[in-house]
């Protein structure tokens, strides 16, 4: 099994540390990277896409990751589930929760 490259942290000075020391800050691209597969091996399902993204205040990232939980035909009945999944600065999983289940043909409100 080949290991995965090492996230690349970027320097952003707009983040002061309690210290007054600027933070290194994991880049959005590999906040996903690391969370999408942190998140398939502690969970064993294959991330289906990301949905969304944002930063946290300890400059750590919430990624929004859907899979498939109960693939049915015709696919469009299939079971969806979104789950937040959080990495810190230096991309490793702090946390991870399921917030939605749903079915493929079903649209939010």
């Amino acid at each position: 099994m080949t290991e995965s490259p090492q996230p690349f942290l970027a320097q952003n000075n707009n983040i002061p540390e309690s210290s007054g020391k600027s933070v290194s800050r994991l880049r959005a691209v590999d906040a996903i990277r690391e969370a999408t597969a942190q998140f398939g091996v502690v969970t064993g399902m294959t991330p289906h896409a990301v949905t969304g993204v944002r930063t946290r205040a300890d400059g750590g990232w919430s990624v929004l990751v859907d899979v498939v939980e109960l693939a049915r035909i015709p696919d469009s009945t299939s079971v969806l589930a979104t789950y937040r999944v959080d990495v810190d600065v230096a991309g490793e999983l702090t946390a991870c929760e399921r917030l939605r289940r749903f079915t493929r043909g079903t649209t939010d409100s």
